[in-house]
C-alpha cells in the first residue's frame, strides 16, 4: 500500500512541476538504474540473512519519502535531486523485492507455502487496491507533502513488521571481496543459463511482458481517456484489475489446479489474461472495460501462483536471490522496450487497436511456454518432489570451479 502511494504521488508532482520532459528523464533514469542494480546486488542476497536486508531496505525507502516531503513542504523542486532520491530507492529495493520474494520458503514449511504465497498474493492485491485510494484522497485533501508524510510513515510501519520476523542465521563466509562478489554474481546467472527450464521461462517472461507490462500499465489510463470518461473510472479500473487479483489468490488457482492441472493452468490462465487484455482494448462502455480487467487480475494471480511456489523451491536457496534478481532484471528491459513500441504503435493506430494487438501477443507468447524443455513433468510433481529440484538435475549449473575456490582460500 506504501509503495502504491508513492507510485502515484511521486509522478504527480513531476508531471505538475517538471512536465512531461521531466517526467521522461526520471523514469529513464530509474530504468537504467534498475536494469544495473538488481543482478549486481543480488550476490548480496544470497549471502546475508533476508529479514535485515528488507528491514533496512523499507527504512531507506521510509528516508527517501521524508526527504521529499520536506523538499515538497520548502518548495524546492530540484529534479536531480529527485532523480538521486530515486536512485536510492532503486537499490533499496534491489535489496527488498528479491529477498521478499523468496523468505517465504525459509519462513515456513514445506506444505504450508502456497498457502502462504496464496495469502501473501492476496495482501499485495489489497494493497495495490487501497494505495491508490488512500493516496488520491490524502492528494485533494491535504496535498502533495501530506501524501508524501503519510507515504514515509507507512514504510516505517512496515519495516517494523518485518523486524518481528523470526531471525534466521545466515552461514557467514569469511571472504566477502570483491573477487567472492563476482564470483557470487557470476554463478548466479550461470545457473540461469545453464537450467534449460529456468532458461527458457524467463525468455518466455520477458517476450510475454514487452506487451503484457502496457496492457496493465500505461494503456489503461489512455484507454479510460479515450472512452472519455472521468478520473474516478481509472481508479474503478484499477480497483477491479486488483479484485480479480484478489479473487485468484484465494481460491481460484486452487480450484483450477485441481480441476486442470497445474501446467495447463498455467499456460490456460496466461494465454487467457491475454484474450482478456485483447477484450480491454475493444471495451466499448466503462461495464465491459471493467470486468475485461477484472479477468485479467484473475489470470494473472492463478497463473503467477501455479508457478511461484514450484519454482521458488527448486531453486536452491542460497541462489533464489541472485536467481530472481536475474529475472527481475530482465522484466525491466521488457519494461522499457514494450512502452517504446507502444508509443510508436500509437502514433499510427489507434489505443483500442493498439491495446487489442497487444493482448493477442501476450496470448500467443504465452502459449510458447509449452515448448520449454521438461516444462510438463516439472509441474506434474508436488511440493516434496520439486525442492531443490535444479540442483538434482543439474548439479553442474550449481558447482563453483575448483580453481576459482582455491583462489579465494589463497
Amino acid at each position: 500500500m506504501a509503495e502504491m502511494v508513492g507510485y502515484i504521488t511521486l509522478p504527480w508532482w513531476i508531471a505538475h512541476q517538471g512536465g512531461a520532459h521531466d517526467l521522461a528523464i526520471y523514469s529513464v533514469s530509474i530504468a537504467v538504474t534498475t536494469i544495473f542494480a538488481m543482478p549486481l546486488l543480488s550476490p548480496l542476497g544470497d549471502r546475508y540473512a533476508k529479514r535485515p536486508q528488507i528491514a533496512c531496505g523499507m527504512c531507506a525507502l521510509m528516508v527517501v519519502a521524508f526527504i521529499l516531503a520536506a523538499l515538497v513542504s520548502l518548495s524546492d523542486y530540484r529534479l536531480m535531486l529527485i532523480v538521486c532520491m530515486g536512485m536510492v530507492t532503486v537499490v533499496a529495493k534491489a535489496f527488498i523485492d528479491p529477498a521478499s520474494s523468496t523468505i517465504s520458503a525459509e519462513l515456513v514449511a514445506t506444505d504450508r507455502l502456497p498457502k502462504v504465497l496464496r495469502l501473501r498474493k492476496s495482501t499485495q492485491a489489497i494493497g495495490r487496491a487501497l494505495g491508490p485510494a488512500l493516496a488520491g484522497v490524502t492528494l485533494a485533501l491535504g496535498g502533495i507533502a501530506a501524501t508524501f508524510w503519510m507515504n514515509g510513515m507507512l514504510l516505517g510501519i512496515a519495516a517494523y513488521v518485518i523486524w518481528q520476523l523470526p531471525s534466521h542465521t545466515q552461514r557467514k563466509e569469511h571472504s566477502r571481496g570483491l573477487a567472492r562478489w563476482w564470483c557470487d554474481l557470476r554463478a548466479g546467472l550461470h545457473a540461469k543459463w545453464i537450467v534449460p527450464l529456468e532458461r527458457g521461462w524467463t525468455l518466455v517472461n520477458f517476450f510475454v511482458w514487452i506487451f503484457q507490462g502496457p496492457a496493465v500499465g500505461i494503456l489503461i489510463p489512455l484507454k479510460v481517456q479515450s472512452l472519455g470518461l472521468s478520473g474516478l473510472w481509472l481508479g474503478v479500473s484499477e480497483a477491479a484489475l486488483s479484485i480479480g487479483l484478489l479473487l485468484g489468490s484465494f481460491r481460484g488457482s486452487d480450484a483450477l489446479v485441481s480441476r486442470f492441472g497445474r501446467f495447463n493452468v498455467r499456460v490456460g490462465a496466461a494465454m487467457c489474461e491475454g484474450l482478456a487484455l485483447a477484450a480491454s482494448g475493444g471495451a466499448r462502455s466503462p461495464i465491459s472495460l471493467i470486468l475485461a480487467l477484472a479477468c485479467v487480475g484473475f489470470a494473472n494471480a492463478s497463473m503467477g501462483l501455479v508457478g511461484a511456489t514450484h519454482r521458488s523451491l527448486a531453486i536452491p536457496q542460497n541462489f533464489r536471490v541472485r536467481i530472481l534478481a536475474a529475472s527481475m532484471m530482465t522484466t525491466q528491459i521488457a519494461g522499457i522496450l514494450g512502452p517504446m513500441i507502444a508509443g510508436a504503435a500509437l502514433t499510427r493506430w489507434t489505443v483500442g487497436e493498439v491495446y487489442t494487438c497487444f493482448g493477442f501477443a501476450t496470448c500467443l507468447l504465452a502459449f510458447s511456454f509449452v515448448l520449454i524443455p521438461r516444462s510438463r513433468e516439472f509441474f506434474s510433481l508436488n511440493h516434496d518432489q520439486v525442492k531443490d529440484w535444479f540442483r538434482r538435475e543439474y548439479p553442474h549449473a550449481f558447482s563453483t570451479p575448483p580453481m576459482r575456490e582455491s583462489k579465494q582460500t589463497m
